[in-house]
Parts: C-alpha cells; structure tokens; sequence
C-alpha cells in the first residue's frame, strides 16, 4: 500500500488545489508513482474522464501533475450547484440524485463507503497519494458524517497538514484558531502547517512561524510566496477568474452567468497576446468594443437564460450582432442561442419551455441522458484538429444544424448561421487545440500567436514545482506521510 497525507486549508479558497499540484510534481520528479485524492469537491468545472466519468477539474489538473490519465476514483464525489440550495451529486462520476443542501447533509455519511473505495483503488497503485480537503476542518458544525476534512482522515487514518493564507490576514488566528477549537482527536490528526501566498520579506515573518509553533506544537513547512503564473492553470472556482485578462487589441467578452460551468474554456484565449478576455459581471452591460462575446457552458440553461435576460444583455447581444460582431455559445451558451429550449420532463425545473436568443435556427430537447465523452476531429473551414470533451443533457437540432462547423468523431457537430458570424456547439475545450485556435480568431480578425498551450501547462506545473521545492520542506512533508492500512 502507498503512503498518503492529506491538505487542508485553515479556510476555503486558500490554495490547496494549487499546493496539492505542485507537491504531486515534485514528488514525481523524485521518481515516486503519485496520485491525487479529493474526497468530496464542489465545483461546476469538471474535466471527463478516460474511464467515462466526471469529477472536479482542480483534480484533473492533479493528475496531470503526476503524469497520469485523471480517473473518477480522484475525487469520487462531487457536487455540482444548480440552485443556491441544492446540486447534482456525481458519485464515482456519474449522477446519483439531486438534492438540497439539508438534505445532503444527512445523506453524505452514506457516501463514505464509495469514497474509502476509491481511496484504496488508489494507494494500490501508487507510492504516495497527496489528498486534498475541502473547504475549512474548522467548519465544526459540518463534522458529523464528515466526508470530506477529518471524517475523511479519521475514516482512512490519514495524517494532516494544514495551510494558512496569510493573504487575507490573520493567518496566526486562522491557524492556531483551527487548533483550538477542533476535537482532539482531529487536532492529533495535523502534523504541520504552511503559510501561502505570502508577499514581501519572509524574513518579517519569522516570529509569527515562532509563535504559531509555540501555540500549536505542528511543524512549520515552510512559507510559500505568491505564485504569479497560478493564473496560467485553470482555475476550480468561478470566483477565481479575473475579471479581465490580456491587454490585447481583439477583444471577447464573456458574460459571467450565475451557473457558469467549464469556464477553463476560456484559458487557452488568455494565454494570446492579441486577445483580451473580460468577464462580464451581473449588473454591467457587454461591452460595445467586443469583437467575439462568447457565452460559456451553464449547470442550469434555462434558468441561465432567465437571468442573462435580467442584466439586459439580450439587448446588448442584439445590438453587437447588428454591428456584424461574432458570437461562439459553448454547450449550454450554444442551446441558449437557439429559439427555443424544451425541457418536457422538468429535468431543470418546471416542465415546459422557454424562448430562446433566436441567433441559431435551432431547438433543443433535455433529455435525462448526459453525454459524457473525449472527443476528437477537425474545423471543417480550416481542416485544423481539434480534441476536446462533450459533458451536457439535451439534444439540439434544426435547420443550422445542417451547417455544421465542426466534424467530430466522423459525424457534423454544431451549428452556424448563414453569414457564420454566429455559431455554438457541444465542444469544450476546442481552443486548447493550437491550430484550431489560431484559424478561428485569425477568421474574425485577431491577431495570434504561435503559442503552445500544453506546453505552456506543463511549464507551468514544473515552474509551481521548483517554486513548491524553494520554499516548502518537501522531504519533511514525504516523512510526515504514513503508510495506509485500509
């Protein structure tokens, strides 16, 4: 069996993901078989797996660290918002049920079996596999039926480190707080702690290491300065996007929905320098300088729809494409651009439809199946490859259907209008494809560069994992693992 030990952050949005990659670099580049682990994750950015599934991207990019194809048994349950008060619960990648936040709270105990399976799927096949937490093991009255913090730990005998963000302030309080206030029991669990996303003179922080030391008796692993290039990986969290990103002539607004889903669609356009991305936020009116508004998958279509109508954008988009400017809808931005949506058995609410942006002459249908699958083909324009992943319910069809843009896994995918200024499809993850990139923003006028966008991934993991190396103690952290017993 492998060693593990698990991540866990003083609270949320504190940098484990990040961490998590960069340790599971550089233990690979010591010659170590590593895997990632998330117990329980939330996010509406998921990655599709090669076994079928989905789980949380921040996971897949995990694995990409270790060099290994992302697998559901990485993060087997994830929750997907689609209210404020409930979400979809994937377990071991494919939809179990829905349910309200109450509700989950007395189901997720019944989940630790599936979750402990695919923890052990894992150490049996690695030397070390580095878990990451989520959200705060502070959150004290989350503990009971705890899936995801330390009745994750506790179930699979994990030991526990623990990052503070000196960032947002009081990371003494943030950490010594979490030492206070835990059980015992968890408290024993910690065996370190780190500060992240640090700025200025470490030095000045010295007696704050001291004190928190003092106070807690963990070993200090070391503080982590801000890592600038984070924003070349794609992010977990929506509220992780810069609002706008590049400086770039062309520019592509994206209109930041409520349930926007699969948004790292859009970090291969960052990445350009030709090319600035502003995220639209509720309240603001699309820019009238775009040139490209793209409108990004949705966990709720319809529901997506009604509020993209609420912030008046629908005029907005109405006036950019009298103006011959260009609109992409990826997978539920593509079945809002359509005329209608029919949602006959109330899969995302009330059965009933809805009027769609009426820019495509096409219809969609939900259907209870969802596509989940890696895909690959070409441009039809260019003839340039493109790989990407379909994760999404409904099926569109309709006169611009037969004039497709894309050919995927032999079969016409996507539709465009007669002037293909405005088109949509199923595809995420197409702009990651180079030569597809640059035909297509080359076609509606930008400017490209000759930029490779996985290298640039890979380049980035390992630059995390010399700046992981610098900074933290990396062979105290391999000594403070355990071996697992499960």
């Amino acid at each position: 069996m492998a060693k593990s030990i698990m991540i866990q952050g003083a609270g949320s949005n504190v940098g484990k993901s990040l961490i998590v990659a960069g340790l599971c670099r550089a233990f690979v580049r010591r010659g170590l078989k590593v895997l990632p682990f998330k117990p329980q994750n939330m996010s509406n950015n998921a990655a599709v797996t090669n076994d079928g599934g989905e789980i949380g991207r921040a996971q897949a990019l995990q694995a990409r660290a270790c060099q290994v194809a992302a697998h559901t048994d990485m993060n087997p349950v994830l929750l997907k918002p689609e209210t404020d008060t409930g979400a979809q619960v994937i377990v071991h990648g494919k939809r179990l049920t829905t349910a309200r936040a109450r509700d989950y709270g007395s189901m997720k105990s019944t989940l630790m079996p599936a979750v402990l399976e695919s923890f052990g799927r894992l150490c049996a096949h690695a030397d070390i596999v580095v878990v990451e937490g989520a959200g705060s093991p502070a959150e004290t009255n989350l503990r009971a039926g705890d899936i995801a913090n330390m009745g994750f730990a506790e179930a699979a005998d994990v030991p526990v480190l623990l990052i503070g963000d000196i960032d947002r302030g009081g990371v003494i309080a943030q950490l010594v707080g979490t030492h206070v206030i835990l059980d015992r029991a968890d408290e024993a669990r910690i065996k370190g702690f780190m500060i992240n996303k640090f700025r200025g003179d470490r030095s000045l922080f010295d007696d704050g290491l001291v004190e928190i030391v003092e106070r807690t008796e963990w070993h200090s692993l070391g503080v982590l300065p801000w890592f600038a290039d984070a924003s070349k990986l794609p992010a977990e969290d929506a509220s992780d996007i810069s609002r706008i990103s590049g400086s770039g002539a062309f520019k592509v607004a994206v209109p930041q929905l409520s349930r926007i889903a699969n948004f790292d669609d859009l970090d291969p356009l960052k990445l350009e320098p030709g090319i600035t991305v502003e995220i639209v936020p509720p309240g603001h009116r699309l820019p009238a300088d775009a040139n490209l508004i793209l409108i990004p998958g949705s966990k709720s279509t319809i529901g997506d729809l009604t509020y993209f109508r609420k912030q008046g954008w629908e005029a907005d988009l109405q006036a950019h494409v009298r103006r011959g400017g260009h609109v992409l809808g990826i997978c539920g931005g593509y079945q809002m651009l359509g005329s209608r949506i029919e949602d006959p058995d109330g899969l995302e609410g009330r059965k009933g439809g809805v009027r769609g942006l009426g820019l495509l002459d096409v219809v969609t249908v939900m259907t209870p199946e969802k596509h989940l699958e890696e895909v690959t083909g070409f441009n039809i324009d260019s003839g340039a490859a493109v790989t990407g992943y379909e994760i999404h319910i409904g099926e569109t069809s309709g006169p611009d259907r037969m004039n497709p843009w894309l050919e995927i896994e032999g079969q016409p995918e996507g539709a465009q209008s007669p002037d293909g200024h405005i088109k949509g499809c199923y595809i995420h993850g197409l702009f990651s494809s180079d030569a597809f990139r640059q035909a297509f923003l080359q076609d509606i006028g930008a400017e490209t560069s000759d930029i490779s966008f996985e290298d640039e991934i890979e380049e980035t993991l390992d630059a995390l994992a010399d700046h992981i190396e610098e900074y933290l103690d990396v062979g105290l952290i391999w000594d403070l693992a355990e071996d697992i017993t499960l």
